[in-house]
């Protein structure tokens, strides 16, 4: 009997023993296997290399700290080429669409951005998911508040982030006037007028397509949209009115919206007129609060943005492709540290809403609700 027990606290001993040091190794498998994956850049994959990407992301990923230009991916063989030569990129981080998944099996890329024409939008976000990256998307964030949500679910399936390219958030000018109102350093705010727009006179472009997601407010009329919410510090609860226009019908065809106002209102009573168009040039943001007045003139371009209130001037100078920059470097730690997204798909699918909201009620000539 005594044998019998000897021998079984044996065996337990051994197992024990045994146990432990599988434990032992499996932890240091497994902070070996965590060490590996750790990243001091995330790796990212531009997808569609128009003009923003050409002439903006790319160049503000030579600046970036915290991420790099991995790849590409492109439907032209000479663009390829050209990128190659001259951001140095390896022939295996090279992808066009139609071996789009493959991409997948790459460990240099994280993150895929998608600078596509907003009807694509959907499409690549969740293709770039179920490749198992995270996605960051330009704006618009698509045509659809509906693709919008299969969009963010796609990427909440993957646990994969998902980052929508307004770069303003990121922004120092935008960030003190949205202080000022968040703390009602000026009182509440009363009212808000505010417009966004250039002359763009392109005639092919796919800004000028209505199947590609063309149209001004969803281009430059997201920024407008943006200064009203960001600029009250609240979201509106119904476009009051709405009209579309063109003096260009021959480029803006079949509804196409060269220019649109709108009227918001938001709690409280108060109202905010927005104005955007592709046919003038128009740049500010002016915020009615009890104490004073906050201007913003430009208050969405890429570099020279210039402000002031009651409380000083608001004025931060850098150089473009700075913001870009700053908005890729601050995605970039979101994902390396785990912490969520400064501008999540919610934050998009926010603003197409409203987009739809306002060709509703531009269409009805009626008041429409949120």
């Amino acid at each position: 009997m005594a044998d019998t027990i000897q021998s079984i606290s044996r065996r337990n001993v051994l197992k024990t023993l045994a146990l432990g040091g599988a434990s032992l190794l499996y932890s240091s498998n497994s902070l070996l296997a965590a060490t590996r994956q750790k990243k001091d850049k995330i790796g990212v994959a531009l997808v569609g290399l128009g003009y923003y990407s050409t002439d903006l992301l790319a160049p503000a990923l030579q600046q970036t700290k915290h991420c790099y230009l991995a790849g590409i991916v492109t439907g032209t063989p000479s663009k390829a080429e050209d990128w190659k030569k001259k951001y140095n990129i390896p022939e295996k981080n090279i992808y066009n669409y139609n071996n789009f998944e493959s991409i997948a099996n790459n460990p240099d890329i994280d993150v895929i951005y998608v600078v596509l024409p907003p009807s694509m939008h959907k499409e690549y976000t969740i293709r770039a998911a179920n490749a198992g990256k995270h996605v960051w998307c330009e704006k618009p964030m698509a045509m659809t508040p509906q693709e919008c949500q299969e969009m963010i679910d796609a990427c909440k399936k993957n646990k994969k982030s998902l980052a929508i390219g307004y770069r303003l958030h990121h922004e120092p000018h935008t960030q003190e006037y949205r202080r000022i109102v968040n703390n009602k350093l000026l009182g509440k705010v009363q009212k808000l007028n505010c417009a966004a727009g250039y002359r763009d006179n392109r005639t092919d472009h796919w800004k000028q397509k209505k199947e590609m997601g063309g149209g001004v407010l969803y281009d430059m009329g997201v920024y407008s949209i943006q200064g009203a919410r960001l600029g009250t510090g609240m979201e509106p609860i119904a476009i009051v009115s709405a009209k579309t226009s063109t003096t260009r019908p021959e480029i803006y065809k079949n509804g196409l919206d060269e220019t649109t106002e709108a009227t918001l209102e938001f709690p409280g009573g108060v109202i905010a007129t927005i104005k955007t168009s592709f046919g003038e040039n128009i740049n500010f943001l002016d915020i009615t609060c009890e104490k004073g007045l906050i201007q913003m003139a430009p208050y969405s371009g890429y570099s020279g943005l210039n402000g002031s209130s009651p409380l000083g001037k608001i004025n931060f100078p850098y150089n473009t492709p700075w913001q870009q920059a700053k908005q890729m470097d601050d995605d970039a730690l979101s994902i390396m540290n785990g912490k969520p997204m400064l501008v999540p798909g919610e934050e998009g699918l926010r603003d197409i809403r409203i987009v739809r909201a306002i060709y509703e009620s531009a269409g009805s000539g009626k008041k429409v609700n949120l």
